[in-house]
């Protein structure tokens, strides 16, 4: 989706609630566990009777709207736009113009802000469904607007007609302080949205939430409402950070350490016998340089500044989990979005989503070799201006090599993905025989289901990195993106390779490094002779 730089800033901030509403099941469901969840940050509640009775009234006048917009043509004079913002102006225009697109079902971004606490949501879902709206994607935060207590996102699939029947009843409402529908511009193949500089990842910080403490009732920090105000201030330092600010240092209580500590000694004692050599031999160079030991967190500053130096990568604060789109979009520019929070002490050696020694100890060793960074940053690029349908199978390509891969060394299965290399459990389970090991290929593991719950039954075996990426690049090149993208290190950009023009001067840069490599391998041969 691409909109304009003012409206992509609103997007962009806000936080997704992974809920598929597309059933009235669906809704339900999401709109109980929110009112469950959230009942303790709620002081000014409406009792049952005010809520039936509010619904009914909505309901009743959106029917009435959806009846008069039925029964009367639209009018050419001014006075018919009056109250209506301008994108809601050109679609009703563009529904009194074309009868047919006015009764197909489309897609309308709308950005809702609630007066009240997140359990008035469910009022909302309701008008929209009795609306003939169906809720496809629900992003919110909590608003920083005086008198709004959460920004909602919502991705609503229902005709013109319908939709702009809706906008004029929830403006009614008392529960919305105000209610927009953002623009959007069509995606094409000569204008598609993706980062095109570093400092559009910005613009990338969409979070996947179902894991968050505050909606998971399995998750350990649930019920603690200390570990929660944690993590929420962390996740608040990354949200603000931006393109060129100093990495923030997050001071870690000695409770955070011991968690770290615990789980840092457990990773030196498997280290020997499962873990690659490319991840042991990073590990001694962050244990030479002072980075790691186990009385410290490392600071995501310190581990920046080693990975620049080793392979270019970057770190920047990430709030949580982020789509998969943003962050595969970061790789391409060899930028790790890095959350800064540590999992809950109770449970040291498991985590339902991933946390900043999650971050450490499984991610950042292996980005500082150049043959997995350079495969991460494959993997980015793959992603820029990707179907949904492609990004799916990316991120699950990801998830069996970068999360939860193996690779073959010395006859032996070694672990590197950082899932298993930061969670025992999860390691003994893939090296004890039991799960099936197969050979990787990406066609086939792009395809293959996941388990993000339990541990998984099936895991893919890489003869070397060389070799997956090898088998990577060939997959890569069957996809349908018509255009070719390369990251420019002195710019920071990612280009679109659609010009004679373009190919010609990379060509020029090419042939100049090729004339350094000769140079140089003639004056290897001259010393060795």
């Amino acid at each position: 989706m691409y909109v304009s730089d003012n409206k992509m800033a609103t997007m962009c901030c806000l936080w997704l609630l992974d809920a598929s509403l597309a059933t009235d099941a669906a809704v339900a469901h999401f709109a109980s566990q929110l009112q469950r969840q959230h009942q303790a940050q709620i002081n000014d509640q409406y009792d049952d009777q005010v809520f039936d009775s509010e619904e009914k009234s909505i309901d009743h006048d959106l029917e009435n709207e959806v009846e008069s917009s039925e029964s009367s043509e639209p009018s050419s004079d001014n006075d018919s736009d009056a109250g209506l913002t301008e994108e809601e102006v050109l679609l009703e225009k563009a529904a009194s113009q074309d009868k047919d697109a006015e009764k197909a079902i489309q897609r309308a971004t709308l950005v809702l802000r609630l007066r009240e606490g997140i359990n008035s949501l469910a009022r909302v879902l309701k008008v929209i469904e009795n609306g003939k709206g169906n809720v496809v994607h629900l992003e919110s935060r909590p608003s920083k607007e005086q008198g709004v207590q959460f920004d909602i996102l919502a991705k609503v699939d229902m005709t013109r007609k319908d939709l702009l029947a809706l906008m004029k009843i929830l403006r009614q409402s008392s529960t919305l302080a105000s209610i927009t529908i953002l623009a959007e511009d069509n995606i094409n193949v000569k204008n598609p949205w993706f980062p095109r500089h570093a400092r559009d990842l910005d613009n990338c910080n969409h979070l996947m939430t179902k894991y968050e403490p505050e909606l998971d009732m399995n998750h350990p920090g649930f019920s603690d409402k200390v570990y929660r105000s944690r993590r929420k201030e962390i996740a608040n330092i990354a949200f603000d950070y931006k393109f060129g600010d100093l990495i923030p240092v997050i001071e870690y209580t000695a409770d955070e350490v011991g968690t770290w500590t615990a789980v840092f000694n457990n990773v030196l004692d498997l280290m020997p016998k499962h873990f690659c050599m490319e991840y042991r031999n990073a590990f001694k160079m962050l244990q030479d340089d002072k980075i790691f030991t186990a009385d410290k967190i490392p600071q995501l500053k310190d581990m920046n500044e080693f990975l620049k130096k080793h392979t270019g990568f970057t770190l920047r604060p990430a709030a949580g989990l982020l789509t998969a789109r943003d962050f595969l979009a970061s790789l391409a520019f060899r930028v790790f979005q890095s959350t800064q929070y540590i999992r809950h002490s109770t449970s040291p050696f498991h985590t339902p989503e991933p946390d900043y020694i999650h971050e450490v100890l499984g991610h950042m060793p292996l980005l500082a070799d150049p043959s997995f960074a350079q495969f991460s940053q494959e993997l980015g690029l793959a992603s820029l201006g990707a179907s949904d349908e492609e990004i799916e199978k990316l991120s699950t390509v990801y998830w069996f090599t970068i999360e939860f891969g193996l690779c073959k060394e010395h006859g032996e299965v070694k672990a590197y993905g950082a899932g298993l290399l930061s969670a025992y459990g999860e390691l003994l389970h893939a090296v004890s025989g039991k799960p099936e090991l197969r050979p990787f290929e990406p066609s086939i593991t792009a395809v293959q289901p996941y388990q993000d719950q339990e541990y998984q039954p099936i895991y893919f075996v890489a003869e070397s990195f060389e070799d997956a990426k090898d088998k990577f690049r060939k997959w890569v090149s069957s996809m349908s993106r018509p255009f070719e993208v390369r990251y420019n290190p002195h710019t920071q950009r990612a280009e679109i390779l659609d010009s004679v023009d373009q190919l010609n001067n990379l060509m020029t840069q090419l042939n100049l490094e090729m004339l350094h490599l000769n140079t140089a391998l003639n004056k290897l041969k001259m010393r060795s002779g």
